[in-house]
C-alpha cells in the first residue's frame, strides 16, 4: 500500500521556549482516514496546522506522496481543509463557495460548473446551489465546506473538529456523511477531534495524542478494547483504574489477592463501568450518586479502593443513594496497563 503522508522527527513550537510537538513520526497510507484524538493542548491541531502549511516546523520533515512539502507554501500543497467554523464566505452562494478554489486555479468555466455541480450533488446540496450560508442549516454549511475541500481533488484532506458546532443529531448524521464521502472519493483524510466516539466511529485507525506524542496508534477496535496506557484507557472510557501488584500466579488488588498469572510489567488494571458487578463480590461500598440514563443506571460508589464507577441495566438497578452494596471487579474483564 502506498504512503500518502509521512511525518519524520517533526518538532513544532509556537514560541522559542514552548515546544508542543517533539520528534513526532507518523505514516498515513493512501486512502486511509486517520483520526488524531486527544484533549485540548495535546498537539493534534498543531500537527494538522503544520501539515497544512499554516505553521512552520522547528525541525523534521513532512512528505506528501514522497514529495517533501516541509517548506512548501500552504497554497501549493494540494491539500483540502475543512475548519471547525466552516469558514464559508457569507457573501457567496453555496455554488460560489465551492467554486472558489477552482477559480483560483484557473479552471475553465465549463469544467468548473461540471465539477462544482457534481460536488454539490455528492453532498446532496445541488438544489441549494444558489443559497447563501445564512440560508443554510449548520449541517448544510458543513457539507458545503466538505464539497469545497474535495472539489479541488486534493491529495489529502484535513478536518479540524468539523462537527463540534453541530447538535447531537446532526453530528451523528455528518459522521455517516463524512465516512461515505471518504470511501466514495478514496481520499486520504487526517481528522482531528477530542471526541472519542467520533474518532472510533469514523476512522480506519486512531492515534491518541498526549503531550505532543502519539500514546497509541491502532484500529478503533484495538483502541477501544486494548488501550496500552493509563492515559489511553481513561480517554476511551475506562472509568475505574486501580494499582495492581503481580505476584507468583496471583495478583493483589487493594487488600485482596486473586489467582491470576500476570506479567510483572503491568501495574494498573482498568474496567469499564458496565463491567463492574454490583450485588456480589468481596468489596463493600456506599452509593454516592445514581444517574438514570435510559437503558442503564450509572452509579458512583465510595469504597476502600476509592471511587468506583458502575453501570447496570435499569431493570436491575435497585440501589439508591447512600445504600450499602457489594461489588466485584471481574479479572477476565480487566485491561492490564502500564503507567
Amino acid at each position: 500500500m502506498k504512503t500518502a503522508l509521512t511525518l519524520e522527527q517533526l518538532t513544532l513550537a509556537y514560541t522559542k521556549n514552548l515546544t508542543t510537538v517533539e520528534n513526532l513520526n507518523l505514516t498515513v497510507p493512501e486512502g486511509e482516514l486517520l483520526a488524531l484524538l486527544g484533549p485540548s493542548g495535546c498537539g493534534k491541531t498543531t500537527t494538522m496546522r503544520a501539515v497544512a502549511g499554516l505553521l512552520e516546523p522547528k525541525s523534521g520533515r513532512i512528505a506528501l506522496h514522497d514529495r517533501d512539502i516541509t517548506r512548501v507554501p500552504a497554497n501549493k500543497r494540494d491539500i483540502g481543509l475543512v475548519f471547525q467554523s466552516y469558514a464559508l464566505f457569507p457573501h457567496l452562494t453555496a455554488f460560489e463557495n465551492v467554486a472558489f478554489g477552482l477559480r483560483l486555479r484557473g479552471v475553465q468555466k465549463a469544467e468548473l460548473e461540471q465539477r462544482v455541480n457534481a460536488a454539490l450533488e455528492t453532498v446532496a446540496l445541488l438544489e441549494f446551489a444558489k443559497r447563501f450560508p445564512a440560508q443554510l442549516s449548520g449541517g448544510q454549511q458543513q457539507r458545503v465546506a466538505l464539497a469545497r475541500a474535495f472539489v479541488i481533488r486534493p491529495q489529502l484532506m484535513l478536518l479540524d473538529e468539523p462537527l463540534s458546532n453541530l447538535d447531537a443529531r446532526l453530528r451523528l448524521e455528518m459522521r455517516v456523511e463524512i465516512r461515505r464521502l471518504q470511501k466514495q472519493l478514496g481520499v486520504t483524510m487526517l481528522y482531528v477531534t477530542h471526541d472519542q466516539a467520533e474518532a472510533l466511529a469514523l476512522s480506519d485507525r486512531v492515534a491518541i495524542m498526549n503531550a505532543g506524542q502519539i500514546e497509541q496508534l491502532a484500529t478503533p477496535e484495538v483502541i477501544y478494547t486494548q488501550p496500552r496506557t493509563v492515559f489511553a484507557a481513561r480517554f476511551v472510557g475506562f472509568d475505574t483504574i486501580l494499582p495492581v501488584q503481580p505476584l507468583e500466579r496471583r495478583v493483589r488488588i487493594g487488600k485482596h489477592e486473586f489467582p491470576y498469572s500476570l506479567e510483572s510489567r503491568f501495574n494498573r488494571a482498568a474496567w469499564r463501568a458496565e463491567h463492574v458487578r454490583l450485588g456480589t463480590g468481596v468489596w463493600a461500598a456506599r452509593v454516592l450518586a445514581r444517574s438514570f440514563e435510559g437503558q442503564q443506571v450509572q452509579y458512583q460508589l465510595e469504597s476502600e479502593l476509592g471511587v468506583i464507577q458502575a453501570a447496570v441495566p435499569s431493570a436491575t438497578a435497585v440501589w439508591k443513594e447512600q445504600d450499602s452494596v457489594t461489588f466485584d471487579l471481574p479479572l477476565e474483564q480487566a485491561v492490564w496497563l502500564v503507567e
